[in-house]
């Protein structure tokens, strides 16, 4: 296993994008104390679960969101190497009524959170189905991360 967050994403052929912009009056992220608090960040796949979207579609798309999650991170520390551990992510996913995979779709940011971070990437987490998101984006992600003191 590679020494680095980082170093262990691209082992698995995943790169960090440039941080997002926020699209609205609100920021990416707020600290408080060790405490990061990270607003939604969206995959980059559009469409719904269950309407012409599966399973494997909407884990790229929480890859994508959980991607843009870290280059928030890695901006607002310097580097992923000060990230404690993942506390919390919350999945919004956008699905049809009758589409209840929604915790199959968040495994696709567990996992990477899980890559990243070995342990301390395991967070409590949350997925829910929700009818539509910003830009029609599959997948939004906001997250807890504890940086070292």
């Amino acid at each position: 296993m590679s020494d680095t967050p980082e170093a262990r994403l691209a082992a698995e052929g995943f790169d960090l994008p440039d941080p997002p912009k926020p699209a609205g009056l609100y920021v990416p992220v707020v600290r408080v104390g060790d405490l990061l608090h990270l607003s939604g960040h969206i995959s980059t796949t559009k469409g719904r679960l269950g309407d012409g979207l599966d399973v494997a579609d909407g884990q790229r798309a929480a890859r994508q969101a959980t991607l843009a999650l870290l280059a928030t991170v890695r901006r607002e520390l310097g580097s992923l190497d000060k990230v404690a551990r993942v506390v919390k992510a919350v999945g919004f996913v956008a699905s049809t009524p009758d589409f209840d995979d929604q915790p199959q779709v968040m495994n696709g940011c567990s996992s990477m959170l899980i890559t990243a971070f070995g342990e301390a990437g395991r967070s409590a987490r949350s997925a829910v189905g929700v009818a539509a998101l910003p830009l029609g984006v599959a997948v939004e992600i906001e997250a807890i991360f504890e940086a070292m003191s």
